[in-house]
């Protein structure tokens, strides 16, 4: 492969990246990259927030993300951003060499931090200083709201209702855009997207990130990390909020500061870096969200999750495969793009990394620190039973279960009752919502109702129980237990 040709991207993702029990297993082995990058990261967050990082994730049972958002915000922040660190760290050291660095939102942090632009300890310390600063701006009157539907129909969405402080916060993907803002601004973004019949999914987000909103605390942000020291930068990092890669000369505290008010434009940045050769794209953190916003947008590529399945090795190995660069050859920094230093623009043309002699990466330092509605009335199915008559469960699981694996791309023997949805297979909460408005759809029960809580239905048996109870003669088929 010629990697002037085929630069790789490591993904770097934000705030949902979490999910229970992902490297407990290496942490209990006692894997001296996890235990150490996780050590690092717990003293200064004991330091500066109280409470330490490794105790939360790596106990017995591990808490969902729905509860960590709920009870501990502040630790599932840096949950995603030392994961991402340990992994970097893990397919390092089997050998991967990514051409760029691309991170989403949060993630962004962690991409420079694993480029070599922070100490681990610095960095841990300017997420603390993140978490403090806008946890002291925000009164918890904001969040974030996924929208099925493209940008500019958002911003269509946004302009008719008019909040000043509602805006488009997140260009993931062609159908996936996200909108933040005040509670009740919210709220109404999402009942009038329901009416337009737009799939409108709540984002677990402690604050109302990419927001005017937050526009005091971005300017106590800057000057609170402005006095830790960045170095230069090993593997070149693209910026989906900047619009263009880093350079040396940045004002880091500047401009980290700004994506608290600046939106995310993740579905061009893709699309400048696969216009400039990249073909592989591996998420470096938990679960498979951005490499399968990367895939439905550029059908084709490679792409390689390896905390999204059960078997972390395999999934490690095949990564740093995907990630390894040809014999004698090592990705060094690319030339800049030209764009404006603290402006975001829509990427255009990106210089693809440019292969020199063999550079080894500098590696990461880690030493220690000095909804409303009623639903809709179920509609039956297609040639239904009697509606006397109970639902065959089997039946329609192996029907549900084909959906899911035909979406997901998935064998069909993976979608087992317990099976947890997000955790085991990395189904997000916008991609439950959809799969639940295409059973819906295929069994004639209406649209998912305004309230549904996604969260409720983690597991493919408690999915296939939420289906049967919709169809005439379903309450027969509520024997099988929740699962």
């Amino acid at each position: 492969m010629n990697r002037d040709l085929d630069p790789t991207v490591a993904l770097f993702p934000g705030q949902g990246a979490y999910r229970p029990g992902v490297l407990a297993e290496l942490w209990e082995r006692g894997a001296d990259t996890v235990r150490d990058t996780f050590e690092v990261v717990d003293e200064v967050a004991k330091e500066r927030l109280g409470r330490d990082v490794s105790s939360t994730l790596f106990r017995p049972s591990p808490p969902s993300p729905a509860t960590l958002l709920s009870q501990a915000p502040d630790i599932l922040q840096l949950a995603v951003f030392t994961t991402s660190v340990a992994v970097h760290g893990l397919l390092t050291e089997r050998g991967a060499r990514p051409s760029v660095h691309l991170g989403h939102s949060l993630g962004e942090i962690a991409a420079l931090t694993c480029a070599g632009a922070y100490d681990l300890a610095d960095a841990a310390a300017v997420l603390c200083e993140r978490i403090t600063v806008v946890r002291a701006h925000d009164r918890g009157t904001g969040s974030l709201l996924a929208l099925r539907c493209a940008r500019e129909r958002a911003e269509r969405l946004v302009e008719l209702i008019g909040h000043p402080s509602l805006v488009v916060a997140v260009d993931n993907a062609v159908e996936q855009t996200v909108v933040s803002g005040p509670a009740e601004a919210i709220a109404t973004a999402g009942a009038i997207a329901g009416e337009l019949g737009i799939t409108a999914t709540p984002l677990r987000s402690p604050h109302p990130f990419h927001n005017p909103m937050l526009a005091g605390a971005r300017r106590e942000l800057a000057s609170r990390i402005a006095a830790f020291r960045r170095h230069p930068l090993a593997v070149p990092v693209y910026s989906p909020i900047l619009g263009r890669f880093y350079r040396d000369g940045d004002d880091l505290a500047e401009l980290l500061a700004l994506h608290l008010v600046t939106p995310v434009e993740f579905r061009t940045s893709v699309a400048a870096l696969h216009a400039a050769g990249a073909r592989t794209f591996v998420e470096v953190g938990a679960g498979q969200v951005l490499t399968k916003l990367v895939a439905e947008a550029h059908p084709g590529v490679h792409t390689a999750a390896p905390l999204a399945g059960r078997d972390e090795e395999a999934g490690l190995a095949a990564a740093a495969e995907a990630l390894r660069p040809p014999l004698g050859a090592v990705a060094a920094p690319a030339a800049a793009a030209a764009a404006p230093a603290v402006a975001p623009v829509a990427p255009a043309v990106v210089a693809a990394p440019v292969v020199t002699e063999p550079v080894a990466a500098e590696p990461v330092r880690v030493a220690s620190p000095p909804r409303q509605s009623a639903a809709p009335t179920p509609a039956p199915v297609s040639a239904p039973a009697p509606a006397s008559a109970p639902v065959d469960r089997d039946a329609l699981a192996r029907q549900v279960r084909a959906l899911y694996a035909e979406a997901m791309e998935y064998p069909e023997e993976i979608f087992t009752d317990d099976v947890l949805l997000e955790a085991d297979l990395g189904v997000d909460s916008v991609k439950q919502t959809e799969l639940l408005s295409r059973l819906g759809d295929r069994f004639g029960l209406g649209r998912p109702p305004a309230g549904l809580r996604v969260g409720d239905y983690d597991t493919f048996g408690k999915v296939v129980d939420f289906v049967a109870a919709g169809v005439p003669g379903g309450a027969h088929a509520n024997g099988a237990a929740a699962r």
